[in-house]
């Protein structure tokens, strides 16, 4: 079997499947680990009740996964095909067969694209309210977006934030009436229009933006606690259109959770979850895919008995 993807899914998959002999391999990407790698305190995991780094958490599920027999490439998957079997996944210009494959190559967030926004990932800079809010109690914060997603971050982080400011670069939001309504009622929640953020300031961590009106191009700064940036998500399925059904967004649409519609290819985590895009949820779901692949190898195998 071949796990595509080395996040929270991809090798919780991995390490079930290995744990019973199936000897998976997993080609993890060029940045193996998912956006975990972004994030420095992950406190809301089961089992680590005084909170985990991101990167240690993904090297201790690699070292897991290892232990039992996972073998890993951290490349690319460029090409599969899975229109007969075995499947193939072409990586580095070298194919690779198997009978089954788990789809866990996540999706990644869309960030404002500016240096300062890097510098302060995990400082001050976030694109997940749900994971990160508790930890800006009482701060004055910035959530960037016009969609739901921002409206729900913005009012999410209500429950701790002191104040939440919502900076769009439009007079008008994206988002569904039910969602601006909820959030324009908030009295925690206030609003910049026409305006983007030119730069993001401090020393160690945020402490200001430098805000630019889109229309007269006037500059301000702020003084703000944390940048949440709600812009959207990109599922890495690009390799996949056209061979699993994938929605008006891109991401894969499962079948009882972690089916694709072709029998032996299963799929995990956010490249299918666009709702709870946590580290928990993904992993579970890899946990769900490995069990679905080890019922299928074993009617698979016991089919090519009956045969023989």
């Amino acid at each position: 079997m071949i796990i595509l993807g080395s996040g929270p899914a991809g090798l919780s998959a991995a390490i079930y499947a290995s744990r019973e002999g199936f000897n998976p391999l997993v080609i993890g990407g060029y940045n193996p680990g998912g956006q975990l790698l972004l994030t420095t305190v992950v406190e809301n995991y089961p089992g680590f009740p005084d909170g985990i780094d991101g990167p240690v958490l993904i090297s201790q599920l690699r070292k897991q996964a290892e232990k039992f027999g996972t073998r890993f490439i951290d490349t690319n998957a460029t090409a599969v095909d899975f229109s007969s079997k075995p499947f193939k996944v072409t990586a580095d210009e070298k194919v690779y067969g198997a009978d089954s494959i788990i789809i866990a190559t996540g999706a990644n967030a869309k960030w404002l694209g500016i240096d300062s926004e890097k510098k302060f990932i995990g400082h001050g800079v976030s694109n997940c309210a749900t994971c990160d809010g508790p930890f800006y109690k009482g701060k004055d914060v910035i959530v960037v977006g016009g969609g739901d997603t921002a409206m729900e971050d913005s009012i999410f982080l209500t429950r701790f934030a002191n104040s939440v400011t919502i900076v769009h670069r439009r007079d008008g939001l994206k988002a569904s009436k039910v969602m601006q309504e909820r959030a324009k009622s908030n009295p925690k929640i206030k609003f910049i229009w026409n305006t983007g953020i030119e730069e993001i300031l401090g020393e160690t961590s945020v402490s200001s933006v430098r805000l630019k009106n889109v229309l007269t191009n006037e500059v301000s700064e702020m003084k703000i606690g944390g940048v949440f940036v709600a812009i959207g998500y990109n599922p890495n399925t690009e390799i996949f259109k056209g061979i699993v059904k994938l929605d008006e967004k891109g991401y894969i649409v499962p079948i009882d959770e972690v089916k694709t519609g072709i029998d032996g290819v299963f799929v995990a985590g956010d490249v299918a979850d666009h709702f709870y895009r946590q580290a928990a949820t993904a992993s579970g779901s890899g946990v769900k895919a490995a069990l679905h692949v080890r019922e299928y190898l074993s009617n698979l195998e016991d089919m090519q008995k009956s045969r023989t």
